[in-house]
């Protein structure tokens, strides 16, 4: 899942360090702000910066391009992954709104936006994500939105629309989580080893994302020696560590969207309530666009499965050649120009 950081560490290590050790990890919500700051820094034009307010006095985090340049044209709405935040759009940012605004917003939860406290219960949690974008779009005012989403941004993309169908032209997935249903038995070929079923239950109730707080000062170099994948995706517009300290930075904040997300989860990071069980549902009307990078290790054919639900409906299943999980970052010129073309079919 997005922003892998560890694969399985994650209630939360990083609650068992005693409150009198503030500075156990080198963070605070300035530092987080100040480390998107270099993240856009590259984006070109002008764009806005906002909370927006919903309820339970919570905010979410919104850059908002071009509302001005372009008018009659479907606004896109950025839903980003798991652990990530509106900064990882760098790339893409500025090409996406060429001809049309472009909203990217950080998750209820995640990034900058507001940490509040999610029921423990799935259902119910996905609800509050879900309330909470459609909060977000009657206060920014936006009457229908193409709706993007990867990984977790993608399920709740999909979630969204299934209530609030009237309000979405169209679906694009990229990299979705949460759509097929855990299997019931291993992969005869490919058998789940004992010592990682062990692991896996050992550390189940953990979040994901606990050991990064856990290892205190040692986080950012962590992160760096984890994922250095992430510097290469961005190497065109850094040659320092400003992407994985970014990412560091939204993943060591009170961890509110991470343990909704795990709240969300069984074993091994399937869906508690997988979307493939619901999607059919979805009104017809809507086109649904999913998105896969070819080198991805996420499991492609819930995209066949949803073309197989939906057969008098549109549906369009692209494959960006060279591109992992993130495929927005990993061939982000190839992905704009998929995504600008799907969008330009609209209006």
């Amino acid at each position: 899942t997005a922003c892998e950081i560890t694969d399985c560490l994650g209630g939360d290590w990083s609650l068992w360090i005693p409150s009198w050790l503030p500075s156990w990890c080198p963070t605070s919500e300035n530092q987080l702000k100040m480390a998107e700051d270099r993240m856009l820094q590259c984006v070109d034009g002008s764009f806005s910066r906002q909370y927006v307010p919903i309820s339970g006095g919570n905010l979410l985090w919104t850059l908002t391009f071009n509302t001005d340049g372009v008018k009659g044209k479907t606004p896109v709405v950025l839903l980003h992954g798991f652990g990530c935040g509106v900064g990882l759009w760098a790339h893409n940012l500025c090409a996406l709104s060429q001809r049309r605004p472009v909203y990217a917003l950080d998750l209820l939860g995640f990034g900058q936006s507001s940490r509040p406290l999610f029921s423990t219960d799935a259902q119910e949690a996905e609800e509050q994500f879900v309330e909470s974008i459609e909060q977000w779009r009657a206060k920014v005012g936006l009457e229908a939105m193409i709706l993007l989403g990867h990984n977790l941004g993608g399920y709740l993309a999909a979630s969204y629309s299934l209530k609030y169908p009237g309000r979405v032209k169209h679906i694009i997935l990229v990299e979705p989580w949460g759509f097929p249903e855990r299997p019931d038995t291993a992969d005869e070929d490919r058998p789940i080893p004992v010592w990682i079923k062990a692991l896996g239950a050992m550390l189940s109730p953990f979040n994901p994302l606990a050991g990064l707080r856990l290892v205190g000062p040692l986080g950012p170099t962590l992160v760096q020696t984890l994922r250095p994948d992430f510097k290469r995706k961005f190497s065109s517009m850094f040659s320092d560590n400003t992407v994985s300290e970014y990412i560091y930075h939204l993943n060591v904040q009170t961890p509110s969207g991470e343990t909704a997300f795990k709240n969300m989860t069984i074993p091994y990071g399937w869906a508690k309530r997988p979307m493939l069980q619901r999607i059919g549902l979805l009104q017809p009307e809507i086109p649904i666009t999913i998105i896969y990078g070819s080198r991805s290790s996420i499991d492609g054919h819930s995209g066949n499965t949803i073309k197989a639900m939906r057969p008098s409906s549109h549906v369009e299943i692209i494959a960006i050649r060279g591109a992992g999980h993130y495929v927005y970052a990993d061939q982000p010129d190839d992905f704009n120009r998929r995504v600008l073309q799907v969008c330009d079919q609209m209006d």
